[in-house]
């Protein structure tokens, strides 16, 4: 079966590391973050994590990041609820590349992302190259200053 992304292929391991991005993942479950974890390993995406809404908040305000990658459902604070407070904020990390995985496919899920400032979403359980290739394009999308050369 081939996948055919409606953004453009990711690049090479190689042409990850060039870039250099750092993506932080807000999820409280350990399993989960462990396979994205690795998955992001595997083409040189530096990692942080937050184990849930509060300690992932935290770690961007101590820490740069390009993007976000944030479960939906946590207890506390939710995604959409990291999300907005992302949102709110009154500096550059405002503008950060926010995407939402999650297992609900519930009605109106997606356009609850998108509302709250989500620019994507992505379904669990979450395959190695739509990660990579969201991830890329956001980060692009964000700043197109970045050379894939």
């Amino acid at each position: 079966m081939t996948y055919h992304s409606p953004t453009p292929p990711a690049p090479e391991a190689d042409d990850a590391q060039a870039i250099q991005i750092k993506a932080l993942y807000i999820e409280d479950d350990p399993i989960n973050r462990l396979v994205v974890k690795d998955m992001l390993g595997v083409v040189g995406i530096g990692y942080e994590e937050g184990v849930d809404g509060p300690d992932g908040i935290a770690k961007l305000e101590h820490d740069e990041f390009d993007i976000v990658l944030v479960d939906l459902r946590m207890p506390g604070i939710d995604g959409l609820e990291v999300t907005r407070r992302i949102r709110a904020r009154s500096d550059s990390k405002a503008t950060i590349p926010i995407v939402v995985i999650t297992a609900d496919t519930g009605a109106g899920i997606k356009q609850a992302c998108v509302d709250a400032g989500a620019q994507d979403m992505l379904l669990k359980p979450v395959a190695m190259q739509p990660l990579i290739d969201a991830i890329c394009f956001q980060v692009l999308e964000a700043n197109p200053e970045m050379d894939m050369i």
